[in-house]
């Protein structure tokens, strides 16, 4: 797919960390007491393999830069703030305490204040993609879709506000039909969350679209997972929805399927590989017929300074337990 986008700029938890908590974990040092552990996980993702984010940036031509560690150079072709076991809002939803280890608003936030601080606006060009909440309903307790919406939509809005053009918002897949939700017998709360986040989300993005100097692209995750697990077959996956690859927690791996990509889930919330294809797939459907701007040049001075706030996070983060 042929594309004129400059950069890919990821805002996310852990359906779009390609490798940060595994790095602030110590996964590249010790990869034992890495999250997520590796194996069975591929290394730095929470999935068997290639997850949405390596799949749309091999069709964009685009390799965003991991936000965890600071990295060396400064990063051309965008950066990867996603981590794993992120809230909608500031902070992680299992390490609320910990700053360097900040939510989709907060990973946000980081960005627009970096630009700030360095008399910079986002690059028009670029295609930023914003995707969180299902940690807050999952495991945050949070029983309100609007309180998570309206993290989101603020998220998106200073984005907007620093000068992002085209960004991606993804709703969210029915939790309910989780082997999680399934197992724990909260299948009909799950439902009943998601659909309301949807139906809020759908409002929030219909607002900041009346804005037509931004390109907001809704990508409708959740009509796409209906259509598989309604009849997975037609998918290629022969294996029970409900049932996933890997079956305990982080900690306490009980057991590993042999063949991951004939089942929706590679554990009990997270898409195998195969899904994250069909993920990638629909947001690719999404932003093909959005018109882009010619690539601007680059703003290369953006400032890797920005990220020196997690510069001491090996350090820090060697006690960090299991996120999901």
């Amino acid at each position: 797919m042929a594309s004129n986008f400059s950069q890919f700029y990821v805002f996310g938890d852990s359906l779009s960390d390609t490798g940060n908590i595994f790095t602030a974990t110590e996964g590249l040092e010790n990869p034992e007491t890495a999250f997520p552990p590796n194996p069975p996980y591929s290394e730095g993702r929470f999935s068997n393999g290639p997850i949405w984010v390596n799949f749309v940036g091999d069709e964009i031509g685009l390799t965003p830069t991991q936000f965890i560690p600071t990295p060396a150079n400064i990063p051309t072709e965008g950066i990867n703030f996603a981590i794993g076991g992120s809230s909608s809002g500031l902070n992680n939803a299992f390490f609320p305490d910990l700053p360097f280890l900040p939510g989709v608003s907060g990973q946000v936030n980081l960005f627009t204040r970096t630009l700030e601080a360095n008399n910079q606006k986002a690059d028009p060009n670029a295609l930023y993609t914003v995707w969180g909440g299902a940690n807050d309903y999952l495991f945050a307790g949070v029983t309100d879709p609007n309180q998570t919406v309206n993290n989101l939509s603020n998220a998106v809005g200073a984005l907007t506000q620093a000068g992002a053009k085209n960004i991606a918002v993804f709703n969210l897949p029915d939790l309910g039909q989780t082997p999680f939700a399934i197992a724990n017998g909260i299948s009909p709360e799950l439902t009943q969350l998601t659909l309301g986040h949807n139906a809020a989300l759908k409002q929030a993005l219909n607002s900041l679209s009346a804005n037509t100097d931004v390109n907001i692209i809704p990508v409708d995750i959740n009509s796409a997972f209906k259509q598989v697990v309604a009849n997975p077959g037609e998918f290629g996956f022969t294996q029970n929805p409900a049932i996933p690859c890997v079956v305990g927690d982080f900690n306490n791996i009980s057991s590993v399927c042999d063949n991951p990509d004939e089942f929706i889930f590679f554990d009990a919330v997270h898409p195998s590989s195969k899904s994250h294809r069909l993920v990638a797939d629909a947001t690719l459907s999404a932003i093909k017929h959005q018109t882009v701007p010619e690539p601007s040049t680059v703003l290369s001075t953006f400032a890797i300074g920005a990220m020196g706030s997690v510069g001491v996070l090996k350090r820090k983060s060697k006690k960090l337990s299991s996120p999901k």
